[in-house]
């Protein structure tokens, strides 16, 4: 992806957020001067890779195969064994319609994916056999709280306000319905780590290579070294 278009992604993210009157902490806000004159109180939001991550899984195609990501709160992993960690997360996610978040699972990350508003999600479902692959199983999951029963690659559509827990090794493959609108989807979860506990049903890039045409609006959740010093 070019940097031109990684911004101008993120102004019409903002502007449907806007729209959506969700609200956004003060750091998505911030410019990479603002980040140079940050001093380590803010190395938690480093640590914890919160903020903005857009990303097009590295296919060269953001507009078939992309999401955008705010990691809003976020543990770590070693604080899933301390009596009083911060074992959660929450994101919010916004999806084109016709746009696809490839299939995968968490080994360690149980989550609730929520239809927050605007037109209808598609969710894809598999179980993983224990070498990884697709199941050809039943696959059982809770949409707000009631047991749904799908065939494997079952497809779930969650209209605005509607949710599906996802459990660890469920494969889930999601998109915006290609004759609605724009998706803005919450997760809630437990602690998230995008480096080791994403299990990608093909070999993709979990992270976009991003071409420098020009400066950037803000910085990536993992781009906070190129102007923060106290991390």
């Amino acid at each position: 992806m070019k940097r031109s278009q990684v911004n101008a992604i993120l102004e019409k993210s903002l502007r449907l957020l806007d729209q959506m009157q969700f609200h956004l902490p003060s750091f998505a806000h911030w410019s990479p001067q603002d980040w140079a004159s940050k001093g380590p109180e803010c190395a938690s939001i480093v640590r914890r890779r919160l903020g903005w991550d857009i990303t097009d899984f590295d296919k060269g195609d953001f507009n078939r195969f992309g999401l955008v990501l705010f990691t809003i709160r976020n543990g770590t992993l070693d604080e899933l064994d301390k009596p009083n960690g911060k074992i959660y997360a929450e994101k919010i996610l916004i999806a084109e319609p016709g746009q696809t978040t490839p299939a995968h699972f968490h080994f360690k990350k149980m989550e609730d994916i929520i239809n927050r508003g605007g037109g209808d999600l598609m969710v894809q479902l598999w179980n993983s056999t224990p070498d990884e692959k697709f199941a050809d199983t039943p696959v059982r999951v809770e949409c707000d709280s009631t047991f749904v029963d799908l065939p494997a690659g079952g497809v779930l559509r969650l209209k605005p306000g509607q949710s599906v827990t996802l459990p660890t090794r469920l494969y889930h493959k999601f998109w915006a319905d290609a004759d609605r609108a724009t998706v803005l989807m919450g997760e809630v979860s437990m602690v998230n780590d995008d480096h080791t506990d994403n299990r990608f049903a093909e070999p993709i890039g979990r992270f976009a290579t991003i071409e420098e045409d020009e400066a950037p609006l803000r910085l990536l959740c993992g781009e906070y070294d190129r102007c923060y010093r106290h991390g």
